[in-house]
Order: structure tokens, then C-alpha cells, then sequence
């Protein structure tokens, strides 16, 4: 087992309540893609509720996000579930169900083996890279750093830098 995994957050801010007919869409593929990553090599966990999502959970102070948070073993597999996977044909229809957001929405972090993030703790590093942008602490895709005692993520662990595709599932 190695001794860090890749945990990520990512928040959006729907256009209308979930329960709207424009959210439809989104909502009607949150078990799809939910399922993608459950079965996805390197998947360890997601943050969700008995429903078996996270759309019910609250952070930033702002009961309009929606948040999804999970843990995989390395950047390599969190790139190939995001942008490699069905997950893309899903996220490409995000502008239709939700906001463009000015400020980060997204930070990856390495944590270590066998840790399970909070949601104070994605609080605190999305917040650390609004005020600071990337650094080991919280990071992007584009921004990425290599996991403590490893080498730097190669250039096809990382996504393209002219697309942007990860948004709640």
C-alpha cells in the first residue's frame, strides 16, 4: 500500500434547486456516475449520506453548494476516472445545470493511507487555495504535486490544460 492517497473536493453551484426540472439531468445520472466511481480502479471512498450521494451536505457557509469529495490511490487514477471515462460524456452537459464559478472549486490533496477527509478539512483547503493558489496543501490538476516521498505526476497523469471537466457526481 503506499503511503499517500489523492483526496479531492469539488463544489458547484447549481442554476435552480436539485429538484427542478433544468437539475433533472444531472440529478438523473448521479447514481451512474456515482457507480463509474465505486467500480473505478484506484476508487477508495466518497463522501455521501445514506441516499448515496453527497447533495445533502453543506460547506463554505453557502447551503446552494453541492460538494463531492473522494479519495483514490493516485493521480493516475483520479485523471483516468475524470477525464478518461464516462464520467466525461456526463460533465461535458455542466454548464447547462450549473454556475461558472470565479474563484477555485476544485483542490486535490495527498493524504495519508488509511485517512478518510472531513468536510472541515475540504473546507480548509479549497479556502487555502482561493487565498493562495496551489501549493503541497491544496492543489489542481493543473497545478499538481507529487504525493510526499514520490517523484512529480508525469505529463499523462494530468489533464489537458485547455479542458476542465470535473464537477459533482
Amino acid at each position: 500500500m503506499p503511503g499517500h492517497h489523492l483526496a479531492q473536493v469539488n463544489i458547484a453551484l447549481p442554476l435552480e434547486p436539485l429538484g427542478s426540472a433544468r437539475l433533472s439531468g444531472f440529478v438523473a445520472a448521479l447514481d451512474e456516475i456515482n457507480s463509474l466511481a465505486d467500480a473505478a480502479t484506484g476508487f477508495i471512498w466518497r463522501l455521501q449520506t445514506e441516499d448515496g450521494d453527497a447533495t445533502a451536505i453543506r460547506l463554505l457557509d453557502d447551503d446552494r453548494l453541492i460538494v463531492n469529495m473522494s479519495v483514490w490511490s493516485s493521480m493516475a487514477s483520479l485523471t483516468e476516472f475524470v477525464y478518461r471515462s464516462d464520467h466525461v460524456r456526463i460533465m461535458r452537459q455542466r454548464r447547462g445545470w450549473f454556475e461558472t464559478m470565479s474563484e477555485a472549486y476544485q483542490a486535490l490533496w495527498w493524504v495519508p493511507a488509511g485517512h478518510l477527509p472531513t468536510v472541515a478539512e475540504a473546507e480548509q483547503r479549497i479556502t487555502r487555495l482561493r487565498a493562495h493558489g496551489p501549493t503541497e496543501y491544496a492543489f489542481t490538476f493543473r497545478n499538481a504535486f507529487p504525493a510526499p516521498s514520490a517523484s512529480e505526476p508525469s505529463a499523462s497523469d494530468v489533464r489537458p490544460a485547455d479542458e476542465d471537466l470535473t464537477c459533482p457526481a
